[in-house]
């Protein structure tokens, strides 16, 4: 947390060829373990590769804590004044409100660590890059459970969106997503726009509702759901939906990392094991487990077949669709 006790002098991280300044570096940011500042500057250091990999050329939210986490949590659209000349941005629009925002766009390790400098925790990438930020190259499954849905339902249904995707054909990457549920990410070709996605996203949703009907649903609004169920969020893959990238830590007092994992090791992992504190020395081990997926691309045609049978037998989509 942040008092007049900050006294410590700043320090100097030399990131490849460059170097970031980290003011108040003793800064306690997770009071419950006592990391600080310095702590999570290191930790991104750590990954360097994995997280910059998450997030390259990629609109990017941070979310700030200035205060640790013991104080207000800023959502960051636009990158902050004083960034060194060496930070990237990307243009998006929001047409709504007839404005637009210049935000992060990473492509070096210590573009990450000067977010930190400027209090950021966690980074919120959009599915698509800057070459074309109206087209997503990622679809993003995001298993998100009910308040009374334990993880051993979130590990059955994994091993369900697991079957679909190979029957499909795509490759999924899966990762813990530093709370009680898991996302998995299949890379695309950017052919489609939001909408398109979405659409696809809810086709595969419904599929495996079909697959495990009790214990995942599909059911749009959160008041309308079964709290024991898993709900597949598709509507993650919506414009300007975020959610926290690999390797991002998340803004809770135990500092969780949302991890990579294996298909594998999904029916013994625990998520809460994975902190600023265990997740360096698993990256040294293993690397970055989600290294190959810009070589593993899927197309969505199959998916977008599905979702207009899906629409001709009535099956609407209660949330609309955003593009």
């Amino acid at each position: 947390m942040a008092t007049g006790k900050d006294k410590s002098p700043a320090v100097e991280l030399e990131v490849g060829d460059r170097v970031v300044r980290i003011s108040h570096p003793e800064r306690v940011y997770f009071p419950a373990t006592g990391a600080t500042k310095l702590d999570l500057a290191n930790y991104y250091l750590s990954v360097g590769d994995g997280i910059v990999r998450a997030l390259r050329e990629r609109p990017c939210m941070m979310h700030r804590f200035p205060d640790g986490l013991s104080g207000e949590k800023v959502h960051q659209k636009r990158l902050p004044h004083g960034a060194p000349d060496w930070v990237q941005t990307v243009r998006v629009t929001f047409p709504r409100y007839n404005r637009h925002a210049d935000e992060l766009c990473v492509t070096h390790p210590a573009d990450v660590v000067w977010a930190v400098q400027m209090s950021t925790v966690e980074f919120h990438p959009w599915n698509s890059r800057r070459a074309d930020v109206e087209r997503p190259d990622e679809w993003r499954i995001d298993l998100d459970p009910m308040p009374e849905c334990g993880f051993d339902t979130v590990r059955r249904v994994a091993g369900v969106v697991h079957e679909v995707l190979d029957e499909l054909g795509a490759t999924g990457w899966p990762k813990t997503s530093g709370g009680s549920g898991m996302h998995v990410y299949v890379r695309i070709r950017p052919d489609w726009g939001f909408g398109d996605v979405r659409r696809a996203a809810l086709a595969f949703a419904r599929e495996v509702e079909r697959r495990a009907p009790k214990d995942v649903t599909t059911t749009w609004w959160r008041k309308d759901r079964d709290p024991r169920k898993l709900f597949v969020d598709y509507n993650q893959n919506a414009r300007d939906h975020t959610i926290a990238s690999a390797y991002s830590v998340r803004g809770v007092p135990d500092a969780t990392v949302s991890t990579p994992v294996t298909w594998d090791e999904i029916d013994d992992v625990d998520p809460h094991e994975f902190t600023i504190a265990t997740v360096p020395k698993r990256f040294a081990t293993l690397g970055d487990l989600h290294a190959g997926i810009d070589d593993a691309v899927f197309s969505l045609e199959p998916l977008l077949e599905w979702a207009d049978r899906d629409e001709a037998e009535g099956e609407s989509d209660p949330g609309g669709a955003e593009d």
